[in-house]
């Protein structure tokens, strides 16, 4: 089949409140394609998390989804009703979540979880599901498998209990993972492993991932392309040699500037002045402009769109004909 798996096409998620409607999402578009990783990155409160929960139909009420489509092999889903979503998320959608010890059931073994979460997808018998259910955990990579099916999760790791999640995450042969921040909690070697692990999976399953985290150094070793989201929108999006290389937003560069690096001394590392604006105040124009460093005339009342930028494209007025 041609075209992207998923399509996401000007989303606009908003949360009721007595004092008017929060916009958390506001006009995020962007598609995946099949056996691509795309990272989505930014500060705390950018949007990032809540982009994969509208995309699996995870949104906490009164959070919904007010515009826009989501589209998953050509097929629109933003739409679905909640048994609808339920036979689509686990089966063709997954999700990875940050922290292992509450995705997990800690009363039930890893292997009862994972052989209820094969069988409700799949007709098969209880020792099908356990043949299964071993081969997907010495897939993520765990020793000893089939001895650890009776396992609990207490009885494991930070890394290996994740390395269970990616297992359960599988079990419905996704053709889309949602990973959001899955190292968050795991030591820097550990984090390694998990993301060469993801990495493995999408190129030998042809799966599709879409990675949400806050580390620049994740997505220039794992993924294909990057979108970088500041208050709920997306501030830029390309190949990740690109963006990374040349930063086309100027919010881009001072994420990329924060990083150290092995080949240039330097005396401080970059820092961007002030926070992300709350819901309730985000600035007109251009949402970074307060902050930004190359703020002109256009930035604080007209909204940029995602413009030709070099090899990518950014929302940033420095991009237009004619420049500054």
């Amino acid at each position: 089949m041609t075209g992207p798996l998923l399509e996401v096409h000007d989303l606009r998620v908003v949360f009721p409140t007595r004092a008017g409607p929060l916009v958390a999402l506001d006009g995020v578009t962007f598609d995946i394609a099949r056996g691509e990783i795309l990272g989505v990155v930014g500060e705390s409160g950018a949007g990032k998390s809540l982009t994969g929960a509208a995309v699996a139909g995870l949104l906490d009420p009164p959070g919904r989804i007010e515009s826009g489509e989501i589209r998953f092999g050509g097929r629109r889903i933003d739409n679905l009703g909640p048994d609808a979503m339920r036979r689509l998320r686990g089966r063709h959608i997954a999700t990875i979540f940050q922290d292992p010890l509450t995705a997990l059931n800690p009363l039930y073994t890893v292997g009862r979880q994972l052989v209820e979460t094969l069988q409700t997808h799949f007709p098969q018998s209880t020792a099908q599901a356990r043949r299964r259910a071993a081969e997907l955990l010495a897939e993520t990579g765990i020793p000893g498998a089939a001895a650890r099916l009776d396992d609990h999760p207490h009885q494991f790791s930070g890394g290996m209990r994740q390395r269970v999640v990616i297992a359960l995450a599988l079990a419905g042969e996704p053709e889309l993972v949602i990973a959001d921040e899955p190292t968050t909690a795991l030591d820097v070697s550990v984090q390694a492993q998990i993301m060469d692990l993801l990495k493995r999976l999408s190129r030998d399953r042809g799966l599709s991932v879409l990675l949400i985290t806050h580390d620049m150094g994740v997505v220039a070793e794992v993924c294909d392309r990057v979108a970088v989201m500041y208050a709920g929108r997306v501030a830029e999006i390309g190949l990740v040699g690109d963006v990374t290389r040349a930063p086309a937003h100027p919010y881009t560069a001072g994420l990329m500037g924060a990083i150290p690096s092995m080949t240039i001394d330097r005396e401080r590392l970059l820092q961007i002045d002030g926070s992300m604006p709350r819901l309730d105040a985000i600035p007109s124009g251009c949402a970074f402009h307060p902050r930004c460093p190359r703020a002109f005339a256009p930035c604080g009342h007209d909204r940029p769109e995602l413009m030709p930028a070099g090899a990518s494209r950014a929302a940033c007025w420095l991009h237009r004909e004619g420049g500054a």
